[in-house]
């Protein structure tokens, strides 16, 4: 493929004793680069970033001492960023489906509630070996309501190898917060945000679960801190009707409304949903150069409405790609952000193109990492980013022939093509599992004690499940603490 050949070598059969090095010159079919699918290019990836992305041949010419890696039918391109996770929600994956909207009150609360020290660090390493198999790099978590701490989750993302924007909850309305344990809030949220800064895989973020669990005081101080510190505060916003007509009932504004009267909005800010808004949020939130988190699958999965993620692009509202902890799968995310536009919008109104390939690539990759404020450090390729990167195999029948990669991406590509997943410079995953550490051994540990914790949790579900655990027999592993509330049942 290339016509210089000295130093190089084409595996035969890549292994990840090829890709192991402290320093690399990866020579792939295609590197996905801002302004598209380059052929001939490679990169050099040192201490951990890339640190010379360019043709081919001047690479080779440039760094003699490297071997390069020639790497036919492979495609080099950034890692995914999951701009909104709920990572110590892992244990109840399927007992979400087919409920209606607002089943953090239901099912993550009472879940959360259950954790101690040992099954948050499970859940959020089950979550996070869950979103590198999926190909996402970094994942930004929204915090968890579990009474444990929150190094407790960064060492579970560490330990899994992946980047972690990571949440701290700062909800200040409730009847025994007094002025004093408000004061205390904010002491922690300063720790939070100075504790981690710096980390090299761990960046801090503060969190208020929705605007009207806090005060318009602490929506403020915290939004404050963010923006002085350089990092996101987050918070669900107008994902819900329930939730908007709340506001508007008890505030007359509804939510992202009343985080610009706090004076919570700005670029700082990142909303997870922001599915029911009207003209003029999104206006407040272009403005104020507020960031969202598009949820495509959760809108699908137990949402009330899409957002209108290509109005906000048009706008020029800043927006990545979240998963909200549905489904760790960065391509099947990807489909599900242009499909959800097509059947919201886009049919009504005659669009063909709801965006294109590029529009969703770019949100997942630079977007995501422009909304985590982390577009400095990750979410493209270029010298002096992190090499948080994925080794995808398009050498497969489903992309060939191949005309357009960016679309291809979007609608063709599965994780099932992932063959090794980077996070700064090292191998993370080889083909789905870790290298460093025993993946199966965990899944046995946690299988020993999800249902557990499923089952003591007072978990309220609608629907029971469609079969028997294996294990118990039962229809549903929260069965002790399910509300039937059904039709005719």
């Amino acid at each position: 493929m290339y016509s210089h050949t000295v130093n190089s070598h084409t595996p035969q059969n890549l292994t990840p004793t090829d890709l192991s090095a402290d320093e690399l010159l990866l020579l792939p079919e295609y590197v996905l680069l801002a302004d598209g699918p380059a052929q001939r290019h490679g990169v050099v990836i040192a201490h951990g970033k890339f640190i010379d992305v360019d043709c081919a041949e001047a690479l080779i010419v440039r760094h003699p001492h490297l071997t390069p890696v020639r790497l036919p039918g492979k495609l080099v391109m950034p890692g995914f960023i999951d701009a909104h996770h709920h990572l110590t929600q892992s244990f109840g994956k399927a007992l979400a489906f087919g409920e209606p909207s607002e089943i953090y009150r239901r099912i993550w609360v009472p879940l959360e509630n259950c954790l101690d020290e040992n099954l948050l660090y499970l859940s959020a390493k089950l979550a996070a070996l869950e979103a590198l198999r999926g190909g996402f790099t970094t994942v930004c978590d929204a915090g968890t309501r579990a009474s444990g701490d929150a190094t407790t989750i960064a060492a579970a993302t560490q330990d899994a190898g992946i980047r972690c924007v990571l949440g701290l909850i700062c909800n200040d309305l409730a009847d025994d917060v007094d002025a004093r344990e408000r004061a205390a809030i904010v002491e922690r949220a300063r720790s939070h945000l100075a504790r981690w800064d710096g980390h090299p895989l761990v960046h801090p973020s503060l969190a208020i679960s929705i605007p009207e669990a806090g005060s318009d005081g602490m929506l403020q101080t915290a939004a404050a801190l963010c923006a002085d510190a350089g990092a996101i505060f987050q918070t669900h916003a107008n994902e819900h009707l329930a939730s908007v007509e709340r506001s508007i009932v008890r505030r007359k504004m509804r939510p992202i409304e009343h985080l610009h009267y706090a004076g919570a909005l700005g670029p700082q800010t990142l909303i997870a949903h922001a599915t029911l808004v009207t003209p003029t949020e999104l206006n407040l939130l272009r403005d104020t150069g507020t960031a969202v988190s598009y949820n495509p699958v959760a809108s699908s999965w137990k949402g009330n409405a899409v957002a209108p993620a290509m109005q906000m692009a048009a706008l020029g509202i800043r927006f990545g790609l979240g998963t909200d902890g549905t489904r760790s799968d960065a391509f099947r995310l990807l489909d599900a952000a242009e499909t959800a536009q097509r059947f919201a919008f886009g049919l009504a109104t005659g669009d063909s193109s709801c965006g294109a390939g590029e529009l969703w690539l770019d949100h997942a990759l630079r977007g995501g990492a422009d909304v985590l404020r982390l577009d400095a450090l990750t979410g493209g390729i270029a010298p002096g980013k992190a090499a948080d990167f994925l080794l995808v195999d398009i050498d497969v029948p489903e992309m060939r022939p191949s005309w357009d990669l960016k679309w291809e991406l979007v609608r063709l590509a599965n994780r099932s093509q992932i063959d090794a997943v980077f996070v700064a410079g090292s191998l993370r995953l080889w083909q789905g599992w870790p290298l460093d550490w025993d993946a199966r051994a965990f899944l046995k540990e946690v299988d020993d004690v999800a249902a557990d914790v499923v089952a003591r949790a007072p978990i309220q579900r609608v629907h029971p499940a469609s079969q028997p655990d294996v294990n118990t027999g039962q229809s549903d592993p929260a069965a002790a603490h399910s509300v039937n509330v059904t039709a005719g049942r």
